[in-house]
């Protein structure tokens, strides 16, 4: 009696803990190939730069399960390089709980054909090194593939982003009218105030 407790709390619990934890980036299949049209080191400005990318099923993976795609998300993921020291990027293994791929290029319905995709880089997309990866979801939004534009464990095909500072030429040149701007009212209400003095006295 107590062995089939013992065998129906095991059960309970790895049940609760796949449904805590979710899927493992691990346990999926690369069963998409993607392809981008920035080179590798290549460097693009946010907020002016296109990417075209494109996917496909691999063709080394075998079909079948394609037809359980309902959903395609293509993301801008951050390189290992851009991940060192800063936690809020950092790679985990339950998707979940994985910040690798923060910034969506698209999202839309899975299609067997033309799935191909121009994105402007946006502006609040900041500085970093990147990589391009996409995620199949089922009907009931779990992902079951992912397709990405490196090597698995190799840093290959990795670009650059450079992001919008919030500075431009403009704003220097009123920064420096208004600052000049002060030093000259200081001088001149130090000088009245002395001739306010003088005639006082």
């Amino acid at each position: 009696m107590a062995i089939n407790g013992v065998i129906v709390a095991t059960i309970l619990l790895s049940c609760l803990t796949a449904t805590c934890y979710g899927i493992t980036f691990s346990s999926l299949q690369r069963s998409l190939e993607v392809e981008a049209s920035v080179k590798a080191d290549q460097v693009l400005k946010a907020g002016e730069a296109k990417i075209t990318v494109s996917w496909k099923v691999n063709a080394t993976y075998s079909a079948g399960t394609e037809s359980s795609y309902k959903t395609v998300k293509v993301q801008l993921c951050y390189a290992p390089i851009s991940q060192k020291d800063r936690g809020w990027r950092k790679t985990v293994d339950i998707l979940k709980k994985d910040k690798t791929c923060q910034h969506t290029i698209v999202e839309r319905p899975y299609s067997a054909s033309n799935n191909t995709v121009t994105y402007t880089v946006k502006r609040d997309v900041p500085t970093a090194t990147y990589f391009i990866r996409a995620y199949v979801f089922n009907a009931a939004g779990e992902e079951v593939g992912y397709g990405q534009t490196t090597n698995a464990g190799k840093s290959t095909n990795l670009f650059s982003i450079e992001g919008v500072t919030g500075r431009h030429v403009s704003l220097d040149i009123a920064a420096a009218c208004f600052s000049a701007f002060s030093v000259i009212s200081l001088f001149g209400f130090f000088f009245m105030e002395k001739r306010k003095a003088k005639a006082s006295n």
